[in-house]
């Protein structure tokens, strides 16, 4: 009896010290913070670089129009220079939107892109003449390559050239993309050195090669559209590299540190839209994209602006990007077809 009074007094006493000892820590413990309070403060700051269209850029001469925008270039001094096809097709104006002077009627048919070499010089493809030409920053003509107003694929004639790049020794590299499929190496005077390339989906053929850019090692980058694929090239006409079905590319920017800027589109199955009759040569977008790429097609960073509908396109909007360029700050200046209109996307971070 005794011993079994013991067990059930040990065993009371250990009951007892356990429930005391859940007490005091209870008591003890350091409360929870309230649940509102328990998130961590995250640091709310933006780390991607992000663009803010800048609705007042340009201030345009009130008797001045733009029609669709294909070609856009920013010069050394941060000048904008606008391609359009109205009257007058070459609009220049500062980075802060001020007017500095216009050319080009009478002597540009219908424009395409627009670029501007390491002397300052303007080069023009112009789809109505059959032409790329190169003139002095105050217009002066100074070199035709093409026959104007002849079509054809031979060594002194084009078809609808879509846009030049020019190496540092002054060779000219015409991407000849509506009519034919093919891409033109010039000398710097202007003589024919070779061609290369066919209509086709394979690695050495063009499906309108709408755009072509040069970097500072001489690779030349072709923007295959229809083909949704950029092509490198070495000047000989080597394939290089690649970059297949990461974006419908319509123009290129090329910086100093050769980083290659695409505008365009992302993938998407063509389509015919009966509202636009030249479908074949331009199929409506679903998207808009700006993207940074590396020489060796990393992609870099990425923008994508809002379409804007036909005839109700809102400050921001873009149409069917046609052209991009950048100025030492790093703003973007797009034109668009549909859209009508050169816009400034300021860069924020």
């Amino acid at each position: 009896m005794k011993r079994f009074h013991d067990a059930s007094v040990q065993s009371c006493l250990l009951v007892f010290l356990a429930m005391t000892s859940q007490t005091l820590l209870a008591q003890t413990a350091p409360k929870p913070a309230a649940a509102s309070a328990a998130s961590p403060a995250y640091p709310r700051i933006t780390l991607a670089p992000w663009y803010e269209v800048d609705a007042s850029w340009p201030q345009k001469p009130t008797d001045f129009k733009w029609e669709a925008v294909p070609g856009v270039a920013v010069d050394k001094e941060d000048q904008v220079w606008v391609f359009t096809r109205s009257k007058p097709p070459v609009q220049v104006y500062t980075a802060e939107g001020k007017f500095v002077r216009a050319w080009g009627e009478n002597v540009i048919s219908n424009a395409h892109h627009l670029k501007i070499d390491h002397a300052g010089h303007i080069w023009i493809s112009d789809i109505g003449f059959h032409v790329v030409r190169k003139f002095a920053p105050e217009g002066k003509l100074l070199l035709t390559l093409g026959t104007p107003g002849q079509s054809g694929e031979d060594q002194k004639r084009l078809n609808r050239p879509t846009d030049m790049a020019i190496a540092p020794n002054g060779d000219i590299f015409v991407s000849d993309g509506y009519g034919n499929a093919r891409v033109v190496h010039f000398d710097a005077a202007g003589k024919f050195v070779k061609a290369w390339g066919t209509l086709g989906v394979g690695p050495e053929n063009f499906s309108i090669p709408h755009g072509i850019d040069i970097d500072s090692k001489g690779r030349l980058y072709v923007a295959d559209r229809n083909n949704v694929r950029v092509q490198v090239f070495n000047q000989k006409g080597k394939l290089l590299n690649s970059w297949r079905d990461i974006i419908v590319p319509w123009g290129f920017w090329i910086s100093a540190k050769d980083e290659v800027w695409v505008c365009g589109s992302s993938p998407m199955q063509w389509r015919i839209d009966a509202k636009y009759p030249t479908a074949p040569l331009g199929c409506p977008p679903k998207d808009q994209v700006f993207m940074k790429f590396n020489t060796d097609g990393k992609l870099l960073q990425l923008w994508n602006v809002p379409k804007g509908e036909d005839g109700q396109e809102k400050p921001g909007d873009l149409n069917w990007v046609h052209c991009l360029a950048l100025d030492s700050k790093g703003n973007i200046y797009a034109g668009d077809i549909i859209g009508k209109r050169a816009q400034k996307f300021v860069k924020k971070n």
